[in-house]
């Protein structure tokens, strides 16, 4: 029954029809309904140290954040000139560095912004840089324990071998030889194996991954009301490139309109236009941007916003956005933005604008009238694909917040306090500091992944209390019972990265970590090399971008299909095997 349940949950991971925490409650209540799991231990996961561990992590990640530490950083690297290597080698050990102390998702939404302004100032396409800086993360993201929630739970579990969990820098000596050999690929080799798949960035507007998909009304005031689209695209030709999808007048709709066609006020055109061409047809033709646009109010309004500075931002993964539509959120009450256009990588949309429903990856054109439309932006799970996304911290913000997390540093290396008491009290000190606000506690938790993890343990505990783990870990002593002790840690680790590739991190490591330590029980050697193992494998997915979140995000502002990943992703694989697994041994004596 546990293996049924395992295979179904895993299947539901790889389709990705549903979110992986949804897929995860649904395993919780089966264990629940099936009596796998007693009812006591049912929602111990959402008590789970690492839970909690992994939760106290992303809110340091957000003062860090906030304080400006890592932007500070960021900020350098905008001086880094023209030369690709040196801006690709900046990059990724920045990057590494920074996820070593934080989320990795979190270091690389910080420097994202600023690989897209270099590919735009040097006119390249920015595919060049971004997926350098995506698997960057992943490697600085096993030098520490807090690197990335996959060391967290791996830590947990070398309790269960009666010795002490990992402490913050145990993965330090494995991780920065796999860090420090994933980076020097990169640099030397690994970059010029990503696909250019996209034009290079314009320099003078807004980033370009391809044509928006928007609608405008025809005005009454418009110098083009009356006429017809032949006479606004004639205007327009020399400076713009527009396609005019329909037009739409009350309740008809005609798809593909002649350009003979006369607009008459109160139409709405959909458009399919970059960036520069729609604001050019939106000063030329005194046209008003469609959303909202049922009251002459709020037209103006509209028409008046199409002026303020626009903003392209992608949504993430773990974006409440993520199927549901601009019209049923009611962004511009609620949160004082207005999509005012959506591109999505791959598909022509052809709906209207409010019936769009969102996917993680699309980038959407917006507007905002004050700095609280960016906060919102964040609270959403949108992240800006511009420079001028960054904030940069007041000094004294950055030594304070700098200082608080050292602080937590050091309680959790000399075992002063355990990692989810300290990191939760520099939580707190950061609060009542001002660092980061009280309701931004909660918006930069990411629940999904708390879910996930809090739902995914008690099917671990009921793979390791059926005997799951025990049968497996029989199979693979089978399969290595010939095999030298190194060759069984190169083959568990290859094992857990093929599977980190296909469901997400967290999970890989919940349900290998129980099965390398009876591996380990039944060669009758020491669990801490095969938990190490277990670690690297399920942090390093390069081969796919379902594989990590920061693989996804960097898809389509990058422009890359599903199969770019392995052509730089497999040898860097093969690279991550080949150091760690002697790196282990030594380290961590069989």
């Amino acid at each position: 029954m546990v293996f049924t349940v395992l295979a179904v949950t895993l299947l539901l991971f790889i389709w990705n029809r549903w979110r992986y925490d949804i897929v995860a409650l649904l395993a919780l209540l089966t264990l629940a309904i099936s009596g796998l799991v007693p009812s006591d231990q049912l929602f111990s996961g959402f008590g789970h140290p690492a839970v909690v561990t992994v939760a106290a992590v992303l809110v340091l990640s957000r003062g860090l954040m906030n304080a400006g530490v890592v932007d500070t950083i960021a900020r350098q690297l905008l001086r880094a000139g023209d030369n690709l290597l040196l801006q690709i080698s900046l990059l990724t050990v920045i990057v590494a560095l920074a996820s070593a102390f934080m989320n990795n998702v979190g270091a690389l939404a910080l420097l994202m912004p600023v690989a897209i302004w270099m590919s735009r100032q040097h006119n390249r396409s920015p595919s060049i840089l971004l997926m350098p800086l995506a698997f960057g993360s992943l490697l600085g993201g096993t030098i520490t324990l807090i690197g990335t929630p996959t060391n967290i739970i791996v830590a947990s579990y070398r309790k269960q071998t009666d010795a002490a969990a990992f402490s913050m820098f145990d993965f330090m000596p494995v991780g920065l030889a796999v860090t420090l050999a994933g980076v020097l690929f990169i640099v030397l080799l690994g970059w010029r194996l990503t696909p250019t798949r996209q034009q290079a960035a314009n320099r003078d507007g807004l980033f370009e991954i391809s044509d928006y998909f928007t609608e405008v009304t025809v005005t009454a005031d418009s110098q083009f009301s009356g006429k017809t689209l032949h006479e606004l695209l004639t205007a327009l030709k020399d400076n713009a490139d527009i396609v005019v999808l329909a037009q739409i007048r009350g309740d008809t709709r005609r798809n593909s309109p002649s350009t003979y066609s006369i607009m008459r006020p109160g139409d709405t055109l959909l458009l399919e236009a970059d960036p520069d061409s729609l604001q050019l047809l939106l000063e030329k033709s005194a046209f008003s941007l469609a959303a909202k646009a049922d009251s002459d109010e709020k037209t103006s309004t509209d028409r008046n916003a199409a002026t303020s500075e626009l903003m392209e931002v992608i949504i993430t993964t773990a974006s409440s956005l993520i199927g549901r539509s601009a019209a049923t959120l009611d962004l511009r009450e609620r949160s004082g933005i207005n999509v005012l256009a959506v591109a999505r990588q791959g598909k022509q949309l052809r709906k209207r604008l409010s019936k769009v429903q969102f996917v993680a990856g699309d980038i959407l054109l917006v507007q905002g009238n004050d700095e609280a439309a960016a906060a919102n932006l964040s609270a959403l799970g949108c992240l800006p694909l511009a420079a001028r996304g960054l904030r940069i911290g007041k000094p004294r913000q950055v030594a304070l917040a700098s200082s608080i997390f050292i602080s937590a540093l050091l309680l959790m290396a000399f075992d002063v306090l355990p990692a989810a008491t300290a990191l939760v009290a520099a939580a707190v000190a950061m609060l009542f500091a001002g660092i980061i606000k009280t309701g931004e506690i909660y918006h930069s938790i990411d629940m999904p992944v708390i879910v996930l993890l809090a739902a995914m343990l008690p099917l671990g505990i009921a793979l390791e209390s059926s005997g799951g783990s025990a049968l497996i870990a029989q199979l693979l002593l089978v399969l290595a019972s010939d095999l030298p002790p190194l060759a069984v840690i190169a083959m568990l680790i290859a094992a857990t990265m093929l599977l980190s590739n296909v469901i997400n991190n967290a999970a890989t490591a919940i349900l290998t970590a129980p099965i390398a330590i009876k591996l380990a029980q039944g060669l009758g050697l020491s669990a801490d090399p095969f938990l190490m193992a277990v670690a690297i494998g399920a942090s390093c997915a390069f081969l796919t971008p379902i594989g990590h979140q920061s693989n996804a995000l960097v898809m389509a502002p990058g422009g890359y299909k599903f199969g770019d990943y392995w052509r730089m992703g497999l040898p860097l694989s093969i690279l991550v095997i080949a150091t760690a697994a002697p790196a282990i041994a030594w380290i961590w004596p069989l």
